[in-house]
């Protein structure tokens, strides 16, 4: 028979990590459905769709570090494919992810911290953007705060490592983090082969996250970790990187697909800073970097904590400065390290404050805080569950097409990518004839599909007289000059052989119509001349 006593702990336990979901999975929940995707979303959207044979023929040659997850969308939107159901993986990664550090923090410290962590996570804007986007970043950051878990298990059943009175770890036979001695009756190896397990997985989910596995080797030399420990922990690591040499030899190949991407520099690291704090400025901003402050000397904490939140930017950066291939979203999963220094460092100054401890009145007063920093960032919540937030809206540039574009227009799309509203969003385009089109994308193993040669396309423009041009917006107002020869094309005959007669623009993509040029006339400026006296 189970006593009281006994199920008090079992039920905070389960409280500790049950509330932080349950937040963030509402927080991921409001204003899910923002009416459009973007250009990310679209291509998880449209490769997922595809059946299994030709997603692997894409990642042959674009794509490979996203296949283990378009596989596992695919099972998804099989489901039902819309927009909501695209974001609820994000969504169930994101509360997977806070409860995950709610349990990292109530193991290395205290249920309180757990708690206070979890939620600070769940409330941070950044966890808020990610839990409702279509791609891979929120599932990542649940493997990864997982493997941390893990790591911390492995270490209390194996070696019984723990947080002595002074901060300092010390080695097997001590009670653990929690005040309990080590379970013997569990076997560490299996912990350690579930541990290369989850990172094996998230690495494959997103590549970049190997660099979790830089921070934990900090972590354990932090703590003074004994040779046995280093060894099983090499063993797991060195298996999971070996399921991942495939995909970084593929990927390698496909590196031009982030070539956009900028050298990082102090400031994409103040910005990064800034995102991880609950808050990016002001008060909430400034405390939070105080008590990461107090939290870096809260021992055992701190050892994994730290090295979790800065280790995986840090060397992504440096990386970067030789090959740029630093983006926020792509170390997101570090984000678990911040709240938990945070929530450290608060239980420090808590223990400090109070002679006579009150553990549920100071266990209140961290949740009334952290709700109090919710509703001081409301507006930056709101702010980004619109569509403006996201780079471009897609729903609104087929919203456009629909208004003007009737089938069986010819269109050109400038460049090919431009494609991705009409595959997100088909009923702008239905019936309209593709002139540069040669083979769709899923039966050509491309994303946007293979066009016909400049020749081709010359004798296909022959025969239209008018013609609609959907143009990204770098391609009619700059210098832009492609190397691709079908996609000049485009570009200099329609100037040079139409004339532009009408214009609308929806989110920066422009929609514009040419008609034939007459043999005399000269190219006149874009008009806004009303689209019915041409037809």
């Amino acid at each position: 028979m189970v006593s009281g006593r006994s199920q008090k702990p079992a039920r905070t336990e389960v409280l500790t990590v049950a509330v932080p979901a349950a937040v963030m999975a509402a927080v991921g929940l409001w204003g899910l459905d923002r009416g459009g995707i973007w250009r990310d979303e679209a291509v998880t959207f449209q490769v997922a769709r595809r059946t299994v044979p030709q997603i692997w023929r894409l990642l042959h040659g674009v794509d490979a570090v996203h296949g283990l997850y378009y596989l596992v969308m695919h099972v998804v939107l099989a489901v039902h494919p819309g927009e909501v159901v695209l974001r609820l993986p994000s969504v169930c990664g994101a509360a997977v992810a806070a409860a995950l550090v709610a349990a990292l923090g109530a193991r290395l410290v205290r249920p309180r911290v757990g708690l206070w962590a979890g939620l600070l996570y769940a409330v941070t804007p950044l966890a808020g953007h990610y839990a409702q986007e279509g791609r891979s970043y929120a599932l990542v950051a649940a493997g990864a705060a997982g493997a941390t878990l893990l790591l911390a298990r492995a270490l209390d059943e194996g070696e019984g490592l723990r947080v002595d009175p002074g901060g300092g770890a010390g080695p097997a036979a001590r009670p653990g983090p929690s005040g309990r001695a080590p379970r013997s009756g569990r076997r560490p190896g299996r912990t350690w082969w579930a541990y290369g397990g989850v990172v094996a997985v998230t690495c494959l989910l997103h590549e970049l996250a190997v660099f979790v596995l830089c921070a934990h080797a900090l972590t354990l030399a932090l703590l003074r970790a004994p040779r046995r420990v280093w060894w099983s922990w090499a063993r797991a690591a060195g298996a999971a990187v070996v399921v991942l040499l495939p995909l970084v030899l593929v990927s390698r190949a496909q590196s031009q697909q982030v070539g956009w991407l900028p050298v990082p520099d102090w400031e994409s690291a103040e910005r990064l800073l800034r995102n991880f704090a609950a808050g990016p400025r002001g008060a909430v901003f400034w405390g939070c970097l105080a008590l990461m402050a107090v939290g870096l000397t809260a021992g055992r904490a701190a050892a994994f904590a730290a090295p979790l939140m800065i280790v995986p930017p840090a060397f992504l950066m440096l990386l970067s400065q030789a090959k740029p291939l630093y983006h926020d979203r792509y170390v997101l999963y570090a984000l678990a390290g911040a709240p938990l220094l945070v929530a450290a460092g608060a239980d420090r100054l808590a223990g400090l404050a109070n002679r006579r401890p009150r553990p549920r009145a100071v266990t209140a007063a961290g949740v009334l805080a952290v709700a109090l920093v919710f509703l001081h960032l409301l507006p930056l919540h709101r702010e980004y569950r619109t569509p403006a937030h996201r780079p471009d809206d897609l729903a609104a540039v087929s919203a456009l097409a629909t208004r003007e574009v009737r089938p069986g227009d010819p269109v050109l799309f400038l460049p090919s990518l431009g494609r991705r509203s009409a595959l997100a969003y088909p009923k702008g385009f239905r019936g309209v004839r593709d002139l540069a089109l040669k083979s769709p994308g899923p039966e050509s193993g491309t994303l946007y599909g293979r066009e016909v040669g400049p020749r081709e396309l010359q004798r296909r423009l022959a025969s239209v007289n008018r013609l609609w041009v959907l143009a990204e917006p770098y391609a009619l107002r700059s210098r832009w000059f492609p190397g691709e020869p079908t996609e000049r094309l485009k570009l200099v005959a329609v100037e040079e052989r139409f004339v532009p007669r009408w214009q609308g623009e929806r989110d920066g993509v422009t929609l514009r119509l040419y008609v034939r040029r007459p043999p005399t006339a000269s190219l006149a400026p874009p008009g806004r001349s009303p689209r019915p006296a041409l037809r």
